[in-house]
């Protein structure tokens, strides 16, 4: 078998962490010390998350879209193929060398999404730009930890707090739609987003699609 050669490391922002891509052969993974947080293998759950978002505001024109984490572009990638031309997507994308290894040594995955015209990079922190707009998105999808219970940055817990979900739920045009990626149940969120007002759906979703995987849940909670 062949072995991981280690590319690259990058420090998160503002907490001391680090990520670390790696490859072997044409296989690549980002890594939290011993944690993987994505493999280019398992694209499912990611692509779920765009789609099935995309399916609650579709008919919308000239749609606005956030994606909080840019990771390894699946997500991105399956939001443009299910939005019209009209839409414009922003992705924050905290650690700037997540945005370099995508033009890197990760280009091929990412397609060249992030030079489509609907795209913009936003570099920085996914909640502060939540924070700043009022009524703004059709959509805002998160996929920037394991889920609501922060791994790789404890201010993430900020996201999924309810001043965190209160914050998205403005950020939101009527009827827009909160997405959130989530490696396991978390009874607790579901409860914080009806308190706040979602109507919520939870969805069950593998993590390599139709070829299985392990077993990841998306929050899918509409702006009432």
């Amino acid at each position: 078998m062949l072995p991981w050669i280690q590319l690259d490391r990058a420090t998160i922002p503002g907490e001391g962490g680090e990520l670390r891509l790696k490859q072997r052969g044409a296989e690549f993974s980002i890594m939290l010390g011993s944690t993987e947080l994505m493999n280019s293998r398992l694209s499912g759950s990611e692509e779920a998350l765009a789609t099935l978002s995309c399916e609650r505001i579709a008919g919308r024109e000239n749609a606005r879209v956030l994606i909080g984490g840019l990771g390894m572009g699946f997500t991105l990638r399956a939001a443009l193929g299910a939005l019209p031309d009209g839409t414009r997507i922003t992705v924050a994308e905290l650690v700037p060398a997540v945005v370099d290894w995508a033009r890197g040594p990760m280009a091929e995955f990412h397609k060249g999404t992030l030079d489509d015209p609907r795209v913009d990079i936003h570099v920085g922190d996914v909640g502060a730009l939540i924070r700043s707009q009022k009524a703004t998105y059709d959509a805002i999808l998160l996929d920037v930890d394991n889920g609501p219970d922060g791994l790789t940055r404890a201010s993430n817990d900020s996201l999924y707090n309810h001043p965190g979900l209160r914050a998205a739920k403005a950020a939101l045009r009527a009827n827009g739609v909160l997405a959130v990626w989530s490696s396991a149940p978390d009874a607790g969120f579901t409860r914080r987003l009806r308190e706040v007002g979602f109507a919520i759906e939870e969805v069950n979703v593998r993590a390599n699609g139709k070829r299985g995987g392990a077993r990841h849940v998306l929050w899918m909670a509409t702006n009432r």
